[in-house]
């Protein structure tokens, strides 16, 4: 059974940082595009990031970028997100997926747009001011 569960979420002051986790199981996540979202209440769900499958490529929304860090465990079974310097604008539902896909900018658009692929629960993340 294909199984992705995100965990690490929490609530951090401003200025903070939290490392989220996104345990994959039913698949080796190097075979597939793994993509970081987030949804903040009554907005779009936002696609922030990505690791190909191929080349281990990634890609920053620039909402995240310089801040963010996305990578794939030694054992290939998890794919990290380390959140940096964080914002209360940061407050969001966090969400990775995955599907046979490029890892890029309008890949991503379309992706949180289409929810196509396979999905975690989400874990909430909380900034304060």
């Amino acid at each position: 059974e294909v199984q992705l569960v995100e965990s690490g979420g929490g609530l951090v002051q401003a200025g903070g940082s939290l490392r989220l986790s996104c345990a994959v199981s039913g698949f080796t996540s190097e075979d597939y595009t793994i993509g970081w979202f987030r949804q903040a209440p009554g907005r779009e769900r936002e696609g922030i990031s990505c690791i190909g499958s191929s080349d281990g490529s990634t890609y920053y929304a620039d909402s995240v970028k310089g801040r963010f860090t996305v990578s794939r465990g030694n054992d290939k079974s998890t794919v990290y997100l380390q959140m940096n310097s964080l914002k209360p604008e940061d407050t969001a539902v966090y969400y990775c997926a995955r599907e046979r896909t490029a890892c890029g900018e309008q890949i991503l658009v379309l992706w949180a747009l289409s929810r196509l692929g396979d999905w975690g629960q989400g874990t909430q993340v909380t900034v304060s001011s």
